[in-house]
Formats: structure tokens, C-alpha cells, sequence
């Protein structure tokens, strides 16, 4: 089934974190998209900043910041052409063991959701290789039930053009917030530029819990980004 994003995100008030990955419709470069959300004051008080290999969160007031566990982080990170975006610092396990030779699901068999009972927020990943193949995985509990942590990878051997999966750390708000269910979702990429895709996104995550955006249209052919970071907090 194809879901339209804009609708997913304009119906739900705080799917939390997400991620999209997938092709662009001429099939000529990988699209990267990551969000986050807020209701709290802390999670409210980050922007997203340009780093050597990506991107990383930072307190936009550094006075005001209570707790930086879990919400200061690298998101995305590449490494020898592999993009990496993830929810958390397991951005930095995943690189880290690519770069000993092992896989992603490696990486992430030494990980389990967060430890925020008693929502455990998951924790979502994604990479895309340099040929534009990707996959997503979820690190989550069972129904709430933190004695027992669940993984799901899902692997896109050949991306279909105009095409990707949304994958995000909540089903819907709530108290406590219910995790994500089910496979990720197929939605329709029809932005040509990774700045028009960061519009679409950005208008349609709820106007007062959404907090930071990235995007990145990556080149097939040469590997170099286009990309986007559009702050909440300027």
C-alpha cells in the first residue's frame, strides 16, 4: 500500500522521530529525511547543526538544557559513502562497527530501545549505500513490556523510483506514547530537490511540537548531497 507522507504527518499530532528513506522519481539520487518532535521543554530546546560527516543535535540554549542524555546526538553520520541516520547515539555504534567490517545488524544487536519507561521509546535506524540500497530497523519493546526487546530489520535491495519507507518512533501521542507498529510505510517521493521536499515535510509536522528537519538528495552517480536543515529555534 502507498500512504501519501504529507497526510500521514498533517493526522498525527506527534509521531515523534522519523525517518524516510528512498529514490527520487528520475531514479538518480538517494533522498534522506529525518525529524524530530517534542512536548517537553528539553526536547523543545535543540536545532540541528552541519558537522564534518552530517548532522548533530545541540541545545539551542545552553542555559536552559535539563538533560542532554538521549537528545544530543549525531543523527546522521557517513562513512567511505554509507549514510547513516538514526534516533540516538547508536549513529556512532553503527559507524563504528562498519568500520571494523561488520554490518549494521551487528551494530545493533549490542542495542535496545531507550531507556525512558515507560514510553522506551525505540530506537529507529537507517543506512543507504553508495549504490543507493537501504534498509531500517526498529529496536523496541514488547507491547510496552521492557523484559523482552524486539528487532526488526527491513532491507530495500533495489529502491523503486519515486518511492520510500517512513519509518517513526510513535504510533500516535498518548501517555504513555504507544511505539510504532508494523513494517515501515511506502510513501511517494515526488519532490525533485531536497529543498522542496524539506517544505513539504516541515508544513506538515504539527506546527507546535515539531522541532528540527534534514534532508539530503544524494547523487548516484557522483555522491554529492543536496541537502537541507530547516530549525525550528533560530
Amino acid at each position: 500500500m502507498m500512504y501519501e507522507l504529507e497526510k500521514l504527518l498533517t493526522e498525527n499530532t506527534y509521531p515523534g522521530r522519523g525517518i524516510v528513506l528512498g529514490r527520487s522519481k528520475d531514479d538518480k539520487k538517494a533522498v534522506v529525511a529525518y525529524f524530530i518532535m517534542g512536548r517537553s521543554a528539553n526536547s523543545r530546546n535543540r536545532v540541528f547543526e552541519k558537522t564534518e560527516d552530517g548532522i548533530r543535535t545541540r541545545a539551542f540554549d545552553e542555559s536552559k538544557m535539563e538533560d542532554p542524555s538521549l537528545i544530543i546526538y549525531h543523527p546522521v553520520r557517513a562513512l567511505n559513502g554509507t549514510t547513516i541516520v538514526t534516533n540516538g547515539d547508536q549513529t556512532d555504534t553503527i559507524r563504528d562497527a562498519m568500520a571494523e567490517g561488520h554490518c549494521y545488524r551487528h551494530a545493533l544487536h549490542k542495542r535496545t530501545f531507550e531507556p525512558d519507561g515507560p514510553n522506551w521509546t525505540p530506537r529507529i535506524s537507517g543506512v543507504v549505500t553508495p549504490e543507493g540500497k537501504y534498509a531500517l530497523s526498529i529496536l523496541k519493546s514488547m507491547d510496552g513490556d521492557p523484559a523482552c526487546c524486539c528487532r526488526y530489520f527491513y532491507e530495500y535491495d533495489r529502491p523503486i523510483p519515486g518511492t520510500g519507507h517512513f519509518i517513526h518512533t510513535y504510533k500516535r501521542d498518548g501517555d504513555p506514547i504507544p511505539s510504532f507498529e508494523g513494517e515501515p510505510e511506502r510513501v511517494g517521493i515526488e519532490a525533485e530537490s531536497a529543498g522542496e521536499f524539506a517544505e513539504l515535510l516541515w508544513k506538515s509536522l504539527n506546527g507546535d511540537n515539531k522541532v528540527s528537519l534534514y534532508v539530503s538528495f544524494i547523487d548516484l552517480a557522483t555522491g554529492e548531497a543536496d541537502s537541507v536543515i530547516i530549525n525550528k529555534n533560530v
